[in-house]
């Protein structure tokens, strides 16, 4: 199969990261971010490729630091979410069959550690 250079639309982003995630040679690379976000959220590997195989992609492909790279954001539910949807920021490589994952939350998410994302004019 031909893979267009990137960036991808969001409708082939969702296919060719299922179809890498679901490739035998498949591998995943975690930045140290995504696991401690992993582990604040009881997240575990098998919510990632869940969300990898099955998820989509809804917005448009940003830049990764490395040129020639972009991150997508995919999110869907797992069935370990409790009906909560997951979004991934990810980096794949088609031609590697590899993903590296940049961070993880939960879609309805509106606080993170350092403060609230969101601005607050109560």
């Amino acid at each position: 199969m031909t893979v267009p250079d990137q960036p991808w639309s969001p409708s082939d982003a969702t296919n060719y990261i299922r179809e890498i995630a679901r490739h035998p040679t498949f591998s995943l690379a975690y930045k140290l971010h995504a696991k401690e976000r992993m582990a604040e959220r009881n997240l575990i590997t098998s919510d990632i490729l869940y969300v990898l195989k099955n998820g989509s992609v809804y917005q448009d492909a940003s830049c990764a630091r490395a040129a020639g790279h972009f991150k997508y954001e995919i999110e869907c539910s797992t069935p370990n979410s409790g009906g909560r949807s997951i979004r991934l920021v990810a980096i794949p490589d088609y031609a590697l069959k590899k993903i590296k994952l940049i961070t993880d939350m939960w879609v309805d998410e509106t606080d993170t550690r350092s403060g609230t994302i969101l601005e607050d004019n109560q």
